[in-house]
């Protein structure tokens, strides 16, 4: 008897794997399925364990890293070492967009937060894919704006109001994002106190006395109900 080799499972797999972390990025999941299918075919999977550093700041740029599995938080350090949260990545959100065009570095660190898959798409293959599907350019422009914006108002809120205003408006904002007045903290207190410009303590402390306020009501180490939005607002 003559066997056939079956089908290889682990490559169909990691083809399918490839292809939802590429389809669920704002920058490609425009395009239709075989333009997909082209930019799968171009990325890598990697596995990170919570803690692993995905990239330093001063390291070359040359990839474009998206987020399948697991939360990454990207940050940049002060002189004195002080770390300073610029945002988080959930499955979807991507780093490295730079090397869309040019060769430059990283001016921050990208550091898994949980075990998490990333998968990357070297820089001359996404020079590829921009002669290719030159609609990727607006797409990535538009992600780049949205960024700007958001740093933009965590700077200002940062250098122009004083730390109680500071976390209720951010309080404020999860409510509104997820369109209900109880929510989990997508962050540790930590990592909160840095995006802020304070510390853990301070954070707790603030908690503390928005709930003796009546105003919020703490169910956990991250889970919030807010009861009086327009006080919050106000404080």
């Amino acid at each position: 008897m003559i066997c056939t080799p079956g089908p290889n499972n682990a490559a169909t797999h990691d083809e399918r794997t490839h292809a939802l972390c590429v389809s669920r990025v704002p920058i490609f999941n425009h395009l239709p399925h075989e333009a997909l299918a082209v930019i799968a075919g171009k990325a890598t999977m990697r596995s990170y364990g919570s803690g692993e550093v995905i990239h330093r700041s001063g390291d070359p740029s040359e990839q474009l890293f998206i987020v399948h599995q697991g939360k990454v938080k990207v940050y940049r350090l002060s002189e004195g070492g002080k770390e300073q949260l610029v945002r988080i990545l959930l499955p979807g959100n991507f780093i490295g967009e730079l090397a869309l065009f040019s060769a430059t570095d990283h001016d921050s660190y990208a550091e898994t937060m949980q075990p998490s898959m990333i998968c990357t798409i070297q820089r001359a293959d996404i020079r590829d894919l921009l002669l290719s599907y030159p609609d990727i350019s607006l797409h990535v422009l538009a992600e780049l704006s949205r960024r700007l914006g958001v740093s933009e108002k965590q700077t200002a809120v940062i250098a122009t109001e004083p730390v109680t205003t500071r976390i209720a408006l951010y309080l404020a904002d999860l409510a509104d994002q997820g369109d209900t007045c109880t929510f989990s903290l997508p962050m540790a207190r930590k990592d909160l106190a840095s995006f802020l410009g304070t510390t853990p303590e301070t954070i707790s402390r603030k908690f503390g006395d928005f709930e003796q306020a009546g105003i919020i009501r703490q169910m956990g180490p991250r889970k919030i109900a807010i009861l009086d939005l327009d006080a919050l607002l106000l404080v």
